[in-house]
């Protein structure tokens, strides 16, 4: 056992068969939402980042975040900062904190979103100063608002043309079923569809 600033660590060998002993660590959920926060020292940071990992680290993690949202919607995975997959009856859409909603999450939300382009030298400028910006002839910044809240979730520097960038498509049935050992209720076919709706947009 190990006890640190307002917290206590339990730590235990395990042998589970061979020569090998593991030594696992429990934190409290507390520590572990304090870490999330930034309130940690840093020394304290690097001994938890540094050491083995606790069983339930993602439950826990996932409680927290759970824990600050006015919503009610089952966090299966967050995808950054302000934005989360979550379940909504069989569907699993991609959630922002304040409660705006980008649709199924196997969608680029990024199309959902509200879009900002700097695609001259005066716009680009105004966030990168010559020498250090990127060069307004080749490539355009966008900017990633939320519908709901205006927070910007993401910015991108790309060449002109290019399609909007898909950042993360995770895995979920196999995360859950294979990492997690705990399979989702059901499952969806992964599946970048995106184009799917570009196409439907096309149509209109």
């Amino acid at each position: 056992m190990l006890q640190g600033p307002n917290h206590v660590i339990t730590c235990e060998t395990r042998h589970e068969g061979g020569d090998n002993p593991m030594e696992t660590i429990q934190y409290p959920k507390e520590l572990i939402r304090d870490l999330v926060e930034g309130r940690l020292p840093w020394d304290r940071v690097k001994y938890i980042a540094s050491s083995y990992k606790d069983d339930d680290r993602f439950d826990k993690y996932v409680e927290i975040l759970q824990d600050r949202m006015k919503w009610n919607e089952k966090i299966l995975l967050p995808l950054t900062n302000k934005l989360y997959i979550v379940q909504k009856g069989e569907d699993r859409v991609v959630k922002c904190e304040c409660g705006h909603e980008f649709g199924d999450y196997r969608v680029n939300w990024k199309l959902n979103a509200l879009i900002h382009v700097r695609e001259t030298k005066q716009e680009v400028e105004e966030l990168y100063p010559y020498p250090s910006r990127p060069d307004p002839e080749y490539c355009e910044i966008r900017e990633f608002f939320c519908p709901g809240c205006a927070a910007q979730l993401e910015v991108e520097s790309v060449p002109f043309g290019l399609p909007v960038v898909f950042d993360f498509l995770p895995d979920l049935d196999s995360f859950y079923s294979e990492w997690l050992g705990r399979p989702l209720s059901t499952e969806k076919e992964f599946k970048d569809l995106s184009y799917d709706l570009v196409a439907k947009w096309a149509k209109e």
